[in-house]
């Protein structure tokens, strides 16, 4: 028993939904930093107020890839979550850039990235689940498509709003401009549309008929994706003082240096690995006093078990999630301070660079989405994981050229090298990591691997400020050289990554 291969009309239904999602994610990521700025906030501050979206990730994701893997009703196993993501997410879009003072739009950037990943974490596993493993590098790169489509236009949109339709784009101080919120406006309706189109045109296998094609992938290829060990109580606590020693040392060296008072942010960290050693703790605690299954000891379960084609891919998700992370704060303060000479957000120079920022967004996001269909081909040729590299490097280069170049339009090239790795990180680590997952924990895994791109996002919001004020001495453009090295690391990195689904193909051969 195997899964039908989709036509490219039905992979392409099934992914549709992300246009509005990107459209959403887009839009928080090309103007939040500009609302955080004309709210009063100051650059070496904006990292820390962007850390409520990577916390929202970490916590979010998990706990509803868990749920999905364990929901099947008449409205199906993902789809639900879907919807209820599009709902909240709709909302938010339209309160975000109206909010009245910086920490209501702190709290907004929380609850709109939190709804966000509702939606997107079941559509990472809805890949997974519906397309056998030949169709899934074209699953994730139509993904990939959508995303950059939706990104393009939700980037340029305050651009578009400004130039070609006279919508302000300049505001009292503190308050938003007008080709902003309209932009949010747009967001919000056609992201609900887009995931309801996908809700109302795909359908999804029983839970029944995914053990039955993992069974029959066991009995073709004789390899298991992996083996599922319970972890014993003794392992979780064993664990739980490691990690809960390294939270309080942490803290303990934050408090006795004199890095606490000049970088609060670290103690995030520092509080990271206390919250997460308590949590092994208590699973020890549950595992040994209960023997009823619980949805917390399920998921440190499975990160404790975790396959290893997932750990080699954190390394390189960590170096990769680091760098777009830093672009995404920092490209507004930096070209408006490298490029255009100015720090002033009240003025028509800095919201010119501002929307110019929009553009560039646009660029790379258009150049992920035509890569979504050259990706596959070129992994045909080369394998997935030298396309991957090389479009790391690409990026790297790229994020390191914005140094040299003062002159806007110029701006434009470096973004095809973006563009190239963008489209790479959102298909080829997931096309990789879905060979080596069982099928009846798909939710719940892809969930676990968002971990290692929010560590990464909230590492950098610990740090990045630091950095950028104290070695870099404000020059924020040597913040996007600090994540094109990143970049180069990350392609380096995926040398050392093992694709399972290349073991398959290769034990079917013999």
């Amino acid at each position: 028993m195997k899964k039908r291969h989709l036509s490219f009309w039905e992979i392409w239904n099934m992914s549709f939904g992300f246009l509005g999602i990107q459209f959403g994610f887009a839009l928080q990521n090309a103007n939040v930093s500009r609302i955080f700025e004309t709210l009063g906030a100051r650059v070496e501050d904006i990292p820390i107020l962007w850390i409520a979206a990577p916390i929202t990730g970490l916590i979010i994701q998990p706990i509803i890839g868990h749920l999905s893997d364990n929901t099947w009703n008449r409205f199906g196993r993902r789809r639900p979550y879907f919807m209820i993501g599009a709902i909240l997410t709709t909302l938010a879009l339209f309160l975000m850039p109206n909010s009245p003072s910086l920490w209501i739009a702190a709290g907004m950037l929380w609850i709109m990235d939190g709804s966000i990943n509702i939606s997107m974490e079941p559509f990472r596993a809805f890949v997974g689940d519906n397309l056998p493993s030949e169709q899934r590098t074209m699953g994730f790169a139509m993904q990939s498509f959508f995303i950059g489509t939706g990104a393009v236009i939700a980037s340029a949109l305050p651009y578009i709003l400004t130039n070609w339709f006279g919508v302000s784009n300049t505001a009292a101080e503190g308050l938003i401009p007008q080709s902003v919120k309209l932009s949010f406006y747009i967001g919000a309706v056609v992201l609900f549309l887009s995931v309801l189109y996908t809700v109302l045109t795909s359908k999804e296998y029983s839970p029944e008929e995914l053990t039955a094609f993992e069974e029959e992938k066991v009995k073709t290829t004789g390899l298991r994706a992996v083996i599922r060990v319970p972890v014993s109580s003794a392992q979780f606590l064993r664990n739980g003082v490691i990690w809960t020693l390294a939270g309080v040392v942490a803290t303990s060296l934050i408090l006795l240096s004199s890095l606490g008072d000049q970088n609060g942010q670290l103690y995030i960290v520092a509080g990271l690995l206390l919250v997460f050693g308590l949590i092994l703790l208590l699973s020890g605690w549950m595992t040994r006093h209960s023997s009823v299954p619980n949805g917390m000891v399920g998921i440190m379960n499975d990160l404790l078990h975790m396959p290893k084609t997932m750990g080699q891919l954190a390394v390189v998700q960590f170096f990769s999630w680091l760098a777009f992370y830093a672009m995404w704060i920092y490209t507004t303060p930096a070209i408006t301070q490298h490029v255009y000479g100015t720090t002033d957000s009240t003025t028509e120079l800095y919201n010119q660079g501002a929307n110019w920022v929009g553009v560039l967004f646009a660029v790379y996001n258009g150049v992920s989405a035509l890569s979504a269909f050259l990706l596959p081909v070129i992994a045909r040729q080369i394998g997935r994981k030298a396309t991957h590299a090389t479009a790391l490097a690409m990026g790297g280069v790229a994020f390191i050229a914005l140094f040299f170049i003062k002159e806007p339009t110029m701006l434009l090239l470096p973004m095809v090298g973006v563009g190239f790795a963008w489209g790479s990180i959102l298909s080829m680590p997931y096309a990789i990591l879905t060979g080596a997952l069982p099928a009846d924990k798909m939710g719940t895994y892809m969930g676990i691997f968002n971990f290692f791109i929010v560590i990464p996002q909230i590492l950098a919001a610990s740090i990045l400020g630091y950095i950028t004020s104290h070695l870099f001495h404000g020059q924020v453009i040597l913040t996007l050289v600090l994540a094109g090295c990143s970049l180069i690391l990350g392609a380096l990195s995926v040398f050392q990554v093992e694709d399972k689904d290349d073991m398959y193909k290769r034990r079917k051969r013999k």
